[in-house]
C-alpha cells in the first residue's frame, strides 16, 4: 500500500527560497463549507517566524456565512466573544509547491485555541475528521478515500459571470461529451494544465474525462488516507478555479447548476489495518468488519444527510433518473443506490452517491467513518444487496430539503454520540443561517411567475 507523501520538506523549501524560486507561502486551513481561508506569507518570515511560532486568524471565519457575514448562533465565536483569534497549527506533511502560481508554497493547518495547552478546535473540519481518524486507529484501522468531483466549465470570465447575474453563460461544450474524446478536447488545454498543476502539486493524478451535463468534466485522483484526501480535495477545487481564471473561464462545482445533470462528489472509503492488512475482503469474499462498516453507513445515511448536501441546492440534485440517488439502498455495482459496492478483494470498497460538488470533504469523509466504526463495534447486520432500480425500491427516502436534513441531523441522538453535542449544535447553526438567509431572498422564479401574471 503506497501513498503520496509530502512533496516538499522544510529543508527544500529553505533551498528554493534561497534560490529565489519561492517567496510566498500560503498558509491555508479548510473552512466550514470546506473551502481554503488563511494568509499570503513572505517565505523569509515565514522560515524566520511562522515556521517556529505559527500564525493566527480571526475565530469569526468559524463562525460566519458563505459571504463572511458575522452570524448569531455560534458558540465558539461572537460579538460577546470578541470575536478574537485562532492559531493556525502548520501540518508540515502537507507542504507543497502550487505551480499555477508564481513562487508559491501552501502548507495546511489545523486549528488550536491560544490557551496554554493549545486545545484543538473541535469545530474545525478537519479536526472533525482527525477525531475519527483517531478512533479508527485506536481499534486497529486507517481509513482510505478517494473524492470524485464534478464541474461545470464556461467560456466566461468569473467576473463576467458575476455582472451578468450568472445567467446566458456559454458552457464549454454545446452537447453532452460524456467519455467522448472529441468534445473533450476542446477544453484539454485548461484540462491538462489542472491535471499538470495538481501532479506537480503532489496530487496523484489518474484521468480525466466528459460529463452529461454541457461543458461538465471530472478529474479523477488516486485515492489516499482519509485526511490527506480532504486536503487534495480542497487543494484540487480552489486550484482548479485558480487555473480556469488564468485561461478566462470559470468553472462550478455547485451541485445543480440548471435543470440538467448536476455535479456529484462520489466518495470511496475501506479500510485497512493499521499494519496494512486487509479487512474488508481477505479472499473468500467480503468480511464481516466489511458487512458491519456498510450497514452503520447506510443505518445513518438520512440522520447524515446534511454533512453529504449542506446546503439549499444541494437537494436539487436527487431527482429519480438522474444517476443522483434519492433512497438509502445498498447495492454491488448498482448506481441507482446511494452506496454502492466495487472492487474485491484489496479493492473492495464503498462509494457513497449522495454528495454533490459543494460537499465539504473532511465533514462527508467523518460521517461516513464515524458511522461505519459505530456499525462495526455494534455488529450491524447488513441486508441483502439490492438488485434493481432503487428509485422505486422501498426504502427509505433521503431527505428532499435541507430544513428537512437539519432536522434530522440535530434531532439524531446518533449524530450526537458519534460526532459530540458540540459538533452537531455548530452545524446545525449553519444549516439554520442558509435556510433563514433563503427565506428572505427573493427569487428569479418568483419574478418570473408573479411579476406581470399574479
Amino acid at each position: 500500500m503506497t501513498h503520496a507523501g509530502p512533496t516538499m520538506t522544510v529543508e527544500q523549501l529553505r533551498v528554493r527560497i534561497g534560490d529565489g524560486d519561492i517567496d510566498t507561502v500560503v498558509v491555508a486551513f479548510p473552512d466550514m463549507q470546506g473551502r481554503l481561508q488563511g494568509k499570503r506569507i513572505h517565505a523569509q518570515f515565514f522560515l524566520d517566524t511562522v515556521l517556529e511560532h505559527g500564525t493566527e486568524a480571526c475565530n469569526y471565519l468559524l463562525a460566519v456565512d458563505v459571504e463572511l457575514n458575522t452570524v448569531d448562533g455560534y458558540a465558539i465565536s461572537s460579538w460577546e466573544r470578541g470575536y478574537g483569534d485562532m492559531e493556525l497549527v502548520l501540518d508540515l506533511g502537507t507542504l507543497h509547491p502550487v505551480p499555477w502560481l508564481p513562487g508559491t508554497a501552501m502548507v495546511i493547518c489545523d486549528l488550536a485555541w491560544l490557551d496554554a495547552e493549545h486545545t484543538p478546535v473541535i469545530e474545525s473540519p478537519r479536526q472533525v475528521l482527525r477525531a475519527q481518524v483517531e478512533r479508527a486507529a485506536a481499534k486497529g484501522f486507517v481509513a482510505l478515500a478517494g473524492t470524485e468531483l464534478e464541474f461545470i466549465v464556461f467560456n466566461d470570465t468569473y467576473e463576467q459571470a458575476w455582472s451578468s447575474g450568472y445567467r446566458g453563460l456559454t458552457p464549454a461544450n454545446q452537447y453532452n461529451v460524456d467519455y467522448s474524446l472529441l468534445g473533450t478536447s476542446r477544453v484539454e488545454p485548461l484540462l491538462r494544465d489542472i491535471r499538470n498543476g495538481m501532479f506537480t502539486a503532489g496530487l496523484v493524478v489518474e484521468s480525466a474525462k466528459g460529463e452529461c451535463n454541457l461543458g461538465q468534466h471530472e478529474i479523477a485522483f488516486k485515492y489516499d488516507e482519509v485526511v490527506r484526501t480532504a486536503d487534495n480535495h480542497s487543494i484540487y477545487k480552489n486550484g482548479a478555479k485558480e487555473i480556469a481564471a488564468q485561461h478566462g473561464k470559470a468553472l462550478t462545482f455547485m451541485a445543480k447548476y440548471d435543470q440538467r445533470e448536476g455535479n456529484s462528489c462520489h466518495i470511496h472509503m475501506s479500510l485497512r489495518g493499521t499494519d496494512g492488512s486487509i479487512v474488508f475482503d481477505e479472499g473468500d469474499g467480503p468480511t464481516p468488519v466489511f458487512e458491519h462498516f456498510v450497514a452503520g453507513i447506510q443505518a445513518t445515511m438520512c440522520e447524515l444527510t446534511f454533512l453529504y448536501a449542506p446546503n439549499i441546492n444541494s437537494y436539487k440534485r436527487f431527482q429519480p433518473g438522474s444517476f443522483a440517488p434519492t433512497s438509502t439502498a445498498w447495492g454491488y455495482d448498482n448506481r441507482t443506490c446511494s452506496l454502492r459496492v466495487v472492487g474485491h478483494e484489496a479493492g473492495l470498497r464503498l462509494e457513497n452517491r449522495l454528495p454533490g460538488g459543494d460537499v465539504n470533504p473532511y465533514l462527508a469523509l467523518a460521517g461516513m467513518l464515524a458511522s461505519g466504526l459505530r456499525g462495526i463495534d455494534l455488529e450491524l447486520p447488513l441486508e441483502p444487496a439490492f438488485a434493481g432500480n432503487a428509485y422505486e425500491s422501498d426504502h427509505p427516502r433521503v431527505p428532499t430539503s435541507l430544513r428537512a436534513a437539519r432536522n434530522l441531523f440535530t434531532e439524531s441522538a446518533i449524530a450526537r454520540e458519534i460526532l459530540g453535542d458540540a459538533v452537531v449544535d455548530h452545524y446545525t447553526n449553519t444549516a439554520d443561517v442558509e435556510l433563514a438567509a433563503f427565506g428572505a431572498a427573493v427569487t428569479d422564479w418568483e419574478r418570473f411567475r408573479g411579476f406581470e401574471r399574479m
